[in-house]
């Protein structure tokens, strides 16, 4: 239970240890498209990390970093390839920052301090509670960012899934459309660290 929760607070990759902020800010501006990157990136570091446990005794400590990335870009390789197939408007939106999860740093440092010192149990859940405390950090921007900057919710959710079009809100009033610009991002992602910091130094 330590490894699956370790991700969601304590040790929060996007609040606590500032990883991998480059997609999480770039990408954050609508729930869809943080919603992709959240599954991109958890799928990526999940598999990435259990191989990585499970192959640790047979890599040599010389070439161990080229084939963790190796092994990142094949995955990451095959993600992108379906998403162009199946998902390709959210593919579009994502656009250079899909095959740039290949140099994310929570994956590689995941693997580094974590995957190649524990089973592929344990590796697997920390990855886990990893992407859940990640996509819960994006998703939470991407609304917040979506919300106040073009007064909507969801919006694209129907051309991903037919059904998910009940999802899509719009409300009447002017957005700040500063929320959708990267100052905005680091505004909204600033007031969340603030405010979990505030929640855990208080009574």
């Amino acid at each position: 239970m330590n490894q699956l929760s370790e991700g969601l607070l304590k040790n929060n990759p996007a609040t606590v240890q500032l990883l991998g902020l480059c997609p999480l800010l770039a990408v954050s501006n609508t729930v869809v498209n943080a919603f992709g990157m959240a599954i991109a990136t958890a799928i990526t570091l999940i598999l990435a990390t259990a191989l990585s446990a499970a192959i640790a005794p047979w890599v040599s400590k010389h070439t161990r970093i080229a084939v963790y990335v190796v092994l990142i870009a094949g995955l990451v390789s095959v993600i992108e390839l379906l998403m162009q197939a199946y998902l390709p408007s959210l593919y579009l939106s994502l656009g250079l920052f899909l095959p740039l999860i290949v140099t994310n740093c929570i994956i590689l440092g995941r693997i580094e301090a974590h995957a190649t010192r524990n089973t592929i149990k344990n590796a697997a859940v920390n990855a886990l509670g990893m992407s859940i405390g990640f996509g819960l950090i994006l998703l939470v921007l991407g609304a917040v960012r979506e919300f106040v900057g073009q007064a909507s919710l969801f919006a694209g959710a129907g051309e991903l899934l037919s059904m998910a079009a009940a999802l899509e809100m719009q409300f009447e009033f002017t957005p700040a459309l500063i929320a959708l610009f990267p100052a905005g991002a680091f505004i909204v992602l600033a007031m969340i660290v603030a405010l979990i910091n505030w929640r855990q130094s208080g009574p």
